[in-house]
């Protein structure tokens, strides 16, 4: 398979597979928590920080309402719609 030159000249990563997008300065981060271990992930908000660990401490700290089981931050930036409304 040929990889297709991007905008900047750079080669593009072979058709379905995704090129991992580091986040940028003041990304913003998605916080997904749950209470118990029998509960999925769900989304409680997002955080703005210059980088992953800046985000655990915002998540940390903002979302502070329940005793959470599992926190997690993830860059907007590495997610992508499948079903757009």
């Amino acid at each position: 398979m040929t990889a297709l030159a991007a905008p900047d000249g750079a080669a593009a990563p072979p058709q379905g597979v995704r090129e991992e997008r580091k986040p940028s300065l003041r990304s913003v981060w998605v916080v997904f928590a749950r209470r118990r271990y029998d509960e999925p992930l769900a989304q409680v908000g997002t955080v703005t920080a210059d980088d992953p660990d800046l985000a655990m401490v915002f998540a940390r700290s903002i979302y502070d309402e329940h005793p959470w089981v599992e926190l997690v931050v993830v860059p907007r930036s590495a997610m992508y719609t499948v079903i757009a409304p």
